[in-house]
């Protein structure tokens, strides 16, 4: 199970961080990854982390403005969201799955297991 917060509405520029805790069958789960969907949208791969190692990967459009951090004690990934622009405006979802290769990283369909989604708005 997989449980995301923080969302909100923030100004332009602002920032807001993004937690997510896991639990149950997740934990095992080699990859964390944030994805989201704007309305009218497909979703859309913003970040993810390896639990083991920590390497990290971002979506271009996020990259020097988002930091993706995990806590294995607490079994929680944290998104740090700087910067933030109107187009960032989506339900963002974490997700937990068993991904090896960087490329499948990226892809939604490499996660098994999703949260609840939390929305994040960002006004200009």
């Amino acid at each position: 199970q997989l449980q995301a917060s923080g969302g909100g509405l923030v100004q332009a520029g602002g920032s807001l961080r993004l937690s997510c805790a896991a639990s149950g069958s997740t934990v095992s789960s080699y990859a964390m990854g944030w994805f989201r969907q704007a309305p009218g949208k497909e979703r859309e791969f913003v970040t993810a982390i390896r639990w083991s190692g920590g390497t990290t990967y971002y979506a271009d459009s996020v990259k020097g403005r988002f930091t993706i951090s995990r806590e294995n004690a607490k079994n929680t990934v944290y998104l740090q969201m700087n910067s933030l622009k109107p187009e960032d405006t989506a339900v963002y979802y974490c997700a937990a799955g068993n991904v090896f290769s960087a490329i499948a990283v990226s892809s939604a369909t490499s996660y098994d297991y999703w949260g609840q989604g939390t929305q994040v708005t960002v006004s200009s």
